[in-house]
């Protein structure tokens, strides 16, 4: 999340109206929109990979992948990178550009969204009845958290390592690291 744009309260049609004609993207939360920050090329190719390799593995089957995802109980409306819906997708409203049930949520971390993307954001997220998985992948390692919904609570299990791979539930797909993070490089590997 960046800055605020500015201390003016929208209310979710004011924020719908406004984001549907806008360049830059922005989030919105309880009455605030947020500017979206510019992506690192290691993020985008992160978001790209993760990308393609779950929609390679979605072709013929009724999942399909948006951009913005809304929280109903939480007031809120984001663009996490990936969000994924399987069955029949429902959205806010005749535009077509919201989604309310998603399965699976996906955030590439960086530095200046990290913690939003474990606190708040994630926070936000777990109001969405429908989603059963939320990834959180790193950027500077080959690792990938994994939070499952069990009831009311979440499971997190970890995987770290190019050689190993994470298994997605709720959309019946796995993401191998290797390809996760085709041409990344990471500081600490020597090729750089």
């Amino acid at each position: 999340m960046s800055a605020v744009l500015n201390k003016t309260y929208y209310t979710q049609e004011e924020y719908l109206a406004i984001e549907r004609q806008a360049r830059i993207k922005s989030e919105y939360v309880d009455g605030e929109m947020f500017a979206m920050t510019g992506a690192s090329r290691e993020h985008n190719l992160i978001n790209i990979n993760i990308a393609r390799e779950i929609s390679n593995q979605l072709k013929n089957r009724l999942c399909e992948a948006y951009m913005r995802v809304k929280a109903k109980k939480a007031r809120s409306y984001h663009y996490p990178d990936i969000a994924v819906a399987c069955g029949t997708p429902q959205f806010e409203d005749n535009h077509v550009d919201t989604l309310i049930n998603p399965s699976l949520i996906i955030e590439v971390l960086s530095l200046s969204t990290e913690a939003y993307d474990r606190g708040a954001k994630f926070s936000h997220y777990r109001k969405i009845e429908s989603l059963r998985e939320y990834l959180l992948v790193a950027q500077d390692q080959p690792m990938v958290e994994r939070y499952v919904r069990q009831g009311d609570a979440w499971l997190l299990t970890e995987t770290a390592g190019l050689d190993a791979s994470v298994r997605l539930e709720s959309i019946d797909c796995v993401l191998r690291l290797n390809e996760i993070y085709d041409k990344v490089a990471f500081e600490s590997d020597p090729s750089c």
